[in-house]
């Protein structure tokens, strides 16, 4: 049963094959088999690309199915369709679109399981890879905000630049009038004079403008720093909401430019691997010299070829004959008198009702 299934899909006839040698039957068994496990593995890389895409395992199935039903029929065209000839060149020209075929397939075939095969070591580049985005993506938000913030922290430095300026100049006035009253400076007279209370008058009112001051920018330093906080919390939210498309970015095209970053030669491997399983039965077509089955199979081709041929050639036979017969009838008629006047007497009565058509019409017109 097992080897019947695989002979119907090596393609060949099996009306045919029945009656061949069991080798015989053996050889496209085993063609067979592999265009069916082909056809498998075809389904199982597609599931798992579809998979990566649709992160649903229902359509990756219904698809992946679709896909080696898809890669079993093109394999069992490619094979079928390829005859033993007599002349080794004509069976290589014969074989080359198929093989190019067979290429294109095993690379769409190798490519999803290489990247199931590399998973850990994808998985690492990409890793790699969303922490680099992730940092440029900060800093591209970061120079929207940056310049802000920086220009509200130098307003706020300025700020307090303005009340440590104020308290300098506070503290030094309070020095002056303490110099004053102690006599160490000044008019060097120990006590409270007058002097000493101008400047003491001058320190107070400094003092007090100190204290305006440090309450006017305080609220002002305070307020800037809201904006700040709100410039960071903006930021903040802007990094979060990017964030998760950095961290889906493990689609089935990042994968494959992530299998890219790995060393070529096992990936090279893999696909020479289904190169060998997608044109090996090409290939034994080719190199098994002619059977049992291609004899057969050509004596069944040529004797519909000669049947159809001989159709072909009594058609032309006939419709030549044909023609001969009738130009000789038609050539015997032309000269019979009673076939002129019959001929003459219609056409005198089709001129005359197209002679009264007309007259009516102009009638009519008139």
């Amino acid at each position: 049963m097992l080897k019947k299934f695989f002979i119907i899909c090596s393609g060949a006839d099996t009306d045919i094959l029945d009656n061949c040698a069991i080798g015989e039957q053996n050889k496209f068994a085993g063609i067979g088999a592999t265009v069916f496990f082909t056809a498998v593995m075809a389904f199982i890389a597609c599931s798992y690309a579809l998979y990566t895409v649709f992160d649903n395992v229902y359509a990756a199935i219904g698809f992946g199915f679709i896909w080696g039903l898809l890669i079993f029929n093109l394999d069992r065209f490619i094979v079928s369709t390829i005859k033993k000839r007599n002349n080794i060149i004509d069976e290589i020209l014969q074989a080359s679109p198929r093989l190019i075929l067979a290429i294109i397939i095993a690379i769409v075939i190798s490519k999803p399981l290489e990247l199931k095969i590399f998973e850990k070591e994808i998985n690492q580049v990409l890793l790699e890879q969303k922490n680099e985005l992730t940092l440029a993506n900060q800093n591209q938000i970061a120079a929207q905000f940056t310049p802000n913030v920086d220009a509200l922290s130098s307003e706020i430095l300025n700020l307090q630049s303005q009340i440590a300026t104020k308290e300098a100049e506070v503290n030094a006035l309070y020095d002056i009038y303490i110099a004053e009253a102690e006599g160490t400076a000044g008019t060097n007279l120990l006590g409270k004079g007058p002097v000493y209370q101008e400047k003491r008058d001058k320190h107070d009112a400094a003092l007090a403008e100190l204290q305006q001051l440090k309450t006017d920018n305080k609220a002002k330093i305070a307020a800037t720093e809201n904006q700040i906080a709100q410039l960071n919390s903006n930021y903040d939210t802007q990094v979060a909401t990017t964030q998760p498309i950095i961290d889906g970015f493990d689609g089935l095209m990042a994968r494959v430019n992530a299998l890219g970053e790995l060393p070529f030669l096992p990936s090279l491997f893999i696909l020479l691997l289904f190169l060998a399983i997608e044109t090996s039965p090409i290939f034994a077509k080719l190199m098994s010299p002619k059977g049992e089955y291609d004899y057969k199979l050509e004596d069944a081709e040529t004797a519909v070829k000669t049947w159809v041929e001989q159709k072909v050639s009594e058609r032309k036979v006939l419709l030549k004959t044909d023609q001969t017969l009738n130009n000789r009838i038609y050539n015997d008629i032309a000269e019979e008198d009673e076939l002129y006047t019959y001929k003459r007497n219609k056409a005198r009565e089709l001129m005359q009702l197209q002679a009264d058509a007309f007259f009516k019409h102009q009638k009519n017109a008139l």
